[in-house]
């Protein structure tokens, strides 16, 4: 008796020793901290925090919302990489990943971080006020072309910005000198289309979903779409492939990060996590009802549209002068 209660205990040990290794099965077993690198309110904020309400529903963990601003971008994605691997520190990257390093801002790039999902993308569009004289962007880009240099200048975030990036690209593409349309920089796209509003400059580059306010009040125009389809919200707006022909194509995209090495097991939670969140009615339906592109992309996956995207940008940005 004795003896069999003993090598029971020992069996009994035995297999819970096994577990500790594994203790990320039974993960999450206290709160997460999903960090965002921008301000509340934004985009990116509103984006994370359905995010975040869906993941405690899967997760059954409550998940706090931290922003973490400054450095354009660098404080919130360096606390993002810089945190304990192990699942209860993720965050929001964006697209400006792909851009701070090329601008000497930071050291950081893709590859620090564990690539869990893509959840959204929105294109650049090509505003002007509603009353503007240019009805395509065919003819603005003439306009722009034969005019000389500062006749038209363009607004929509910082200094080398993703917005920014857009549509210097864009007239690299068409082989016209972007410093021929000098950028006008602004605390963001509601600050840009002030400007627009106001005269100060003549087209924004932004979101279709940041000009949304003022294209459906018949104040701006959008014409053309920076994506590889039409836009669902505005389904009239054609994209630069079907306006101009060009290939040229740039969004501003968000995606869930950990720190770099995070366990595989719980790597795989969280993608699992991710990708219910991503197919909840409550995420579609607020995305779209906001007007955000969604786009999905895990782990593996993820990290090579970083990796091509970050390439993409850097050429880019060495291109029109904006690379350090």
């Amino acid at each position: 008796m004795i003896a069999r209660t003993v090598l029971a205990l020992g069996v009994a040990l035995a297999a819970a020793a096994g577990t500790i290794p594994h203790a990320a099965a039974q993960y999450p077993d206290r709160p997460l901290t999903l960090i965002v690198p921008w301000g509340a309110g934004g985009g990116t904020d509103a984006t994370a925090r359905i995010i975040g309400a869906g993941l405690e529903r899967e997760l059954g963990q409550p998940v706090s919302v931290v922003n973490r601003t400054g450095g354009s971008g660098v404080v919130g994605h360096s606390a993002i990489a810089e945190a304990e691997p192990d699942g209860y520190t993720i965050g929001i990257a964006t697209v400006e990943i792909g851009m701070m390093h090329w601008q000497g801002l930071t050291e950081l790039t893709y590859a620090n971080y564990t690539p869990l999902a893509l959840m959204n993308e929105d294109a650049a569009g090509v505003q002007v006020l509603a009353d503007s004289e240019y009805d395509t962007l065919e003819s603005l880009l003439e306009a722009i072309a034969g005019s000389p240099a500062g006749t038209f200048r363009a607004s929509g975030t910082g200094q080398g910005g993703i917005w920014h990036l857009a549509i210097a690209g864009l007239l690299n593409d068409r082989g016209i000198d972007p410093a021929s349309v000098p950028w006008v920089p602004s605390d963001g796209a509601a600050s840009g289309l002030q400007d627009l509003m106001a005269g100060g400059v003549n087209l924004v580059p932004v979101s279709l979903v940041e000009a949304r306010g003022l294209i459906e009040a018949g104040r701006v125009k959008s014409l053309g779409l920076m994506g590889p389809e039409r836009a669902d919200l505005f389904p009239d707006v054609p994209t630069l492939s079907e306006a101009i022909g060009s290939d040229w194509q740039i969004g501003a995209w968000r995606g869930i990060v950990g720190p770099q090495d995070l366990p595989e097991d719980v790597a795989t939670r969280l993608m699992d996590a991710l990708e219910a969140v991503y197919n909840s009615e409550d995420y579609q339906n607020f995305m779209a009802a906001q007007g955000y592109g969604v786009r999905w992309a895990r782990g593996d996956e993820f990290g090579t549209f970083m990796e091509q995207a970050d390439a993409s940008l850097g050429e880019t940005m060495e291109a029109v002068g904006l690379a350090q």
